[in-house]
């Protein structure tokens, strides 16, 4: 089943266990689906899809900073649960140690030596670890072998 058909059976079944959170959650990820094919004018595949729940994710993550950061642990909350509904529509994440190992042999590969190789280990890193793990998890690790 397509990822966008699977979106929907879940949204039919949380509308009718009365299931708000995850209703509202699966709603968001399904706008902003709608809105990329208008923009785009063309029917999405699931690697677009998926990359819009990861944008998403991402988000939430910067939210829960600022919520943390306002004392709004409510809303913390709701956005943690929020992020393990869309969890669920993504690969399984990759550890901190899996992401290690790959940026290791990125930074081989393409011979870096310092963080003005950043760049070149980024483009090489993200393609490998697509929807499986967020961007500042990399860039994190990647600066802890550069200099």
């Amino acid at each position: 089943m397509s990822l966008k058909k699977s979106l929907m059976e879940d949204l039919k079944t949380s509308m009718k266990n009365k299931d708000t959170l995850r209703k509202n959650t699966i709603t968001m990820v399904r706008a902003g689906i709608k809105q990329k094919e208008v923009d785009e004018r063309r029917e999405l595949d699931d690697e677009d899809i998926m990359d819009i729940i990861a944008k998403q994710l991402k988000e939430k993550r910067n939210a829960i900073k600022e919520f943390d950061r306002g004392g709004r642990k409510d809303l913390v909350e709701q956005t943690e649960k929020e992020m393990e509904i869309l969890l669920k529509y993504l690969p399984e994440q990759l550890t901190e140690e899996e992401v290690e190992e790959i940026v290791k042999a990125v930074i081989e590969e393409v011979d870096a030596k310092s963080m003005k190789d950043m760049g070149i280990i980024m483009k090489n890193v993200m393609p490998k670890i697509k929807g499986r793990a967020d961007g500042s998890v990399v860039n994190k690790v990647a600066k802890k072998y550069l200099k």
